[in-house]
């Protein structure tokens, strides 16, 4: 099997768009009060605790340029076949591994740290739209 072209244009522009997303997802007018709540945190707590704001958000960029450039293998692989064309199509796959990769792997990591169904909504809802957004973007971008 050969490896799909990448597009670096449409990976930068998928990822920015998927933290973007991210940042109004867990925003303060959003669901960042209810999430950090359900975690058991204090509202005079600090995200990210000790570690820089910078160095969490920048990891959190390179974690979202890494789904978005597995999810362009897989769109390009299935593109390559003929089954995928377009940003529809795209989004698609984007949602189903969104549903059916993060959720399935964040469901263990939140129940056995105790944090409950909640957290895990609100997290993997924010996985699964960025992925379709990305999806959408990267399918699009032929």
């Amino acid at each position: 099997m050969t490896l799909p072209t990448l597009n670096p244009a449409a990976l930068i522009v998928a990822t920015l768009a998927s933290f973007v997303s991210g940042f109004a997802w867990f925003g303060p007018k959003t669901f960042f009060p209810v999430w950090w709540r359900l975690m058991g945190k204090s509202p005079k707590e600090a995200p990210g605790g000790k570690t820089p704001m910078g160095l969490v958000f920048g990891s959190v960029l390179v974690g979202q340029l890494l789904q978005v450039v597995t999810l362009a293998l897989v769109i390009g692989a299935l593109r390559d076949a003929g089954v995928v064309a377009g940003a529809t199509d795209g989004a698609l796959v984007g949602l189903l591994l969104g549903f059916g990769i993060a959720a399935g792997s964040s469901l263990t990591h939140r129940l056995f740290a105790g944090h409950g169904f909640a957290v895990w909504i609100i997290e993997v809802g924010n996985d699964i739209v960025n992925a379709g957004i990305a999806g959408a973007i990267l399918g699009g971008w032929s």
